[in-house]
């Protein structure tokens, strides 16, 4: 068996391609483009460069796209003062501010700060609660674009045994919520779970967001699964790779998703389709 490959580079420029034409039709109804503000805090060279590609494809697809570049030191303060500022601000749909944060800076802070319909991110915790609930609005970006690549490949989920590998709130937590509203059966693991080898051979989706490369080995996998890598890490060659062995886990799961070139591109597509949602939520309101 040869797994078929989740691509989420040309999902993503699919998405795009929607979004460009969504902003052209705002702009002949004489609505305006979206805005999207992104906070980079300090220069930590791999947010910096996840940062530079948000605004360029914001300006390649037409929104509004304002950049906020803050010392590393900067005071906290500082920077909520920056958010609030940004709330008011009506040529502002979204807010993002990129993660993670120096140790001096309360990151819940900071995204508590966030006005909740500007929460394009979908970190605050009405966004995350509303996900909760079955009445989802802004959602978290990574597990919201997973689930967009697996419909858009026609993959039924009802029914199926998904494992996460990982509990954080960007994307473990979020993921197991998007796929039990999907009618999954969702298991959860993290660093206390007896036997994850086991728990893992069980499941009929696997989900690895665990930050540690090539984590996932094929012995793992039950012949079929489809395998969701979240994972981006660097080697000490310089090369990237996920949490996933891929070669040999490709010659067992049914569908996987490629490092680089998976479910990156989906974030990024995720959060630019958020930050339209917010426009138009914006702009019924004030009708």
């Amino acid at each position: 068996m040869a797994a078929r490959i989740l691509d989420g580079k040309a999902c993503s420029l699919e998405v795009q391609g929607e979004l460009a034409r969504a902003v052209a039709e705002r702009r002949s109804a004489g609505l305006r483009a979206p805005g999207l503000a992104v906070i980079l805090v300090g220069d930590n060279p791999a947010s910096s460069i996840y940062v530079r590609k948000k605004r360029q494809t914001c300006e390649r697809i037409g929104y509004l796209s304002s950049g906020y570049d803050l010392p590393v030191d900067v005071p906290q303060q500082e920077l909520l003062a920056l958010i609030d500022m940004l709330n008011a601000d009506p040529t502002v749909d979204g807010i993002l501010v990129q993660l993670p944060l120096p140790d001096h800076i309360d990151a819940q802070a900071v995204i508590n700060a966030i006005d909740p319909d500007k929460d394009v991110d979908g970190f605050h915790p009405i966004s995350m609660g509303r996900l909760a609930l079955k009445l989802p609005g802004l959602r978290p970006c990574t597990p919201h674009g997973v689930m967009t690549l697996l419909r858009r490949a026609k993959i039924s989920l009802s029914g199926l045994h998904a494992v996460i590998i990982g509990q954080s709130n960007i994307v473990g937590r979020p993921m197991a919520l998007e796929l039990l509203n999907a009618r999954c059966t969702v298991s959860i693991c993290h660093s206390r779970t007896r036997d994850l080898p086991a728990m893992v051979r069980q499941a009929d989706l696997v989900v690895a967001a665990v930050g540690k490369p090539r984590f996932v080995h094929a012995d793992w996998i039950k012949p079929g699964a489809i395998v969701i890598d979240v994972g981006i890490n660097r080697l000490d060659d310089g090369k990237l790779c996920g949490d996933v062995d891929f070669a040999p886990v490709s010659e067992r799961a049914s569908w996987i998703t490629p490092v680089p070139g998976g479910v990156g591109p989906m974030t990024v597509a995720t959060l630019l389709e958020n930050t339209l949602q917010a426009a138009e939520q914006r702009d019924s309101a004030s009708r």
